[in-house]
C-alpha cells in the first residue's frame, strides 16, 4: 500500500519537537553543571548555573522555530511535487 504525506500541520509539529527537544537538553544541562559543582571556574560559576537553566529553554525555542520553519517548506514543496511517498503493511498479531 502506498501512501504520500501531502501536509505537515506545522504549528501542533512544531509544538511537539519542542517539548521532545526541551526533555532531550534537560540531561545535557545537567552535564554542563558538573564542572561548576566540582569548583572548576568559579568566577563564572553564576554565569554558568544561568546557562544550565536556560539551555533546555533555549534549545526548545530553537527546535519549535526551526520545526515550524521546516515544516512550512516542506509544505511548499509538497504542494509543488506531491509529498514523500511511503510504503506501509499490515501488521500480524500474534
Amino acid at each position: 500500500m502506498r501512501n504520500r504525506l501531502v501536509h505537515i500541520a506545522p504549528l501542533q509539529t512544531a509544538k511537539v519537537l519542542a517539548a521532545i527537544y526541551f526533555v532531550i537538553s534537560v540531561p545535557i544541562a545537567l552535564l554542563m553543571l558538573i564542572p561548576v559543582l566540582l569548583g572548576f571556574g568559579q568566577q563564572g560559576a553564576g554565569m554558568a548555573l544561568l546557562m544550565v537553566i536556560l539551555t533546555p529553554f533555549l534549545y526548545a525555542l530553537a527546535g519549535f522555530l526551526f520545526t515550524l520553519l521546516g515544516a512550512w517548506i516542506y509544505n511548499l514543496v509538497a504542494a509543488r511535487l506531491g509529498g514523500i511517498e511511503y510504503t506501509t503493511i499490515t501488521a500480524v498479531e500474534r
